[in-house]
């Protein structure tokens, strides 16, 4: 068995992991990948040596550089899979379930923030349910669902963008800000129970730790939405709407150039 040890120093959230994870399944010769994302390290635990690993680490363009490969008598440990696995699909399907219910509010009350954060949603849910498929999907096809997803998510920003553009210059009606803060609150508090069952879950592995900062993230743009809400009501502008919906469309489309990568 061999331990390669690497430095990949743009690795920080679930959306790299899922990203590694996904480049270099299929090789037959990894046992399991242990991830550190708060050092960026990731350990490869291997059968035999092969320079594919280094070769397909390299291809995302993440900072990867190897630090060394040694032999050991050590295994990757995977602990608790089906409990964490069931936590990650309720995760999943309460983000999906607000992606509907935001942008749909978000429409009805004209208000950008809430489409925003709509998205952002749809992109967390998308790199949950792109890991959790992993296993049972052939690369090809996963690699082809990345590709969609990615940029479904980037049209989707980009048409977001040009929407607050046009909001910026036209005479629009201010938004609904009663929904905007009643809908962010419910996100929060759906947030809230996700990074709860996250820490219950007592995991000390990497993916179920960047989880938690990629929920926590989004516990703070739910913040702003609310914060958002409450700035156009005491200001009478429509300008922090617009101002967050901007920034929130800006951290999806980051996500979805992520995501796109899984296609190469």
């Amino acid at each position: 068995m061999y331990k390669s040890t690497f430095n990949i120093s743009k690795m920080d959230c679930p959306s790299e992991e899922s990203l590694i994870r996904m480049k270099l399944e299929g090789i037959p010769e990894i046992e399991t990948l242990d991830f550190d994302l708060e050092n960026r390290k990731l350990t490869v635990f291997h059968k035999e040596k092969n320079p594919e690993i280094e070769q397909r680490l390299d291809e995302l363009n993440l900072g990867s550089k190897l630090i060394e490969t040694v032999e050991t008598k050590e295994r990757g440990e995977q602990k608790n899979i089906t409990t964490q696995t069931n936590i990650l699909w309720i995760v999943l399907a309460i983000n999906f379930g607000f992606f509907i219910i935001e942008i749909t509010t978000g429409f009805l009350s004209r208000s950008m923030g809430l489409v925003a954060d709509s998205l952002d949603m749809l992109a967390d849910a998308s790199v949950y349910g792109l890991s959790l498929w992993a296993a049972g999907s052939t690369m090809k096809r996963k690699k082809k669902v990345a590709v969609i997803s990615g940029y479904f998510q980037m049209v989707l920003a980009l048409l977001g963008f040009v929407e607050v553009i046009r909001r910026f210059t036209g005479n629009e009606a201010l938004p609904g800000y009663k929904m905007m803060i009643i809908v962010s609150v419910f996100a929060l508090i759906a947030n809230s129970v996700c990074l709860w069952l996250l820490q219950k879950s007592k995991s000390s592995e990497a993916h179920m730790k960047a989880s938690m900062i990629f929920t926590s993230n989004d516990i703070i743009i739910n913040t702003g939405v609310i914060v958002a809400g409450i700035l156009v009501f005491a200001t009478g502008s429509k300008y922090p709407d617009l101002i967050m919906g901007a920034l929130v469309f800006l951290v999806v489309v980051r996500g979805a150039m992520r995501i796109l990568k899984l296609g190469k």
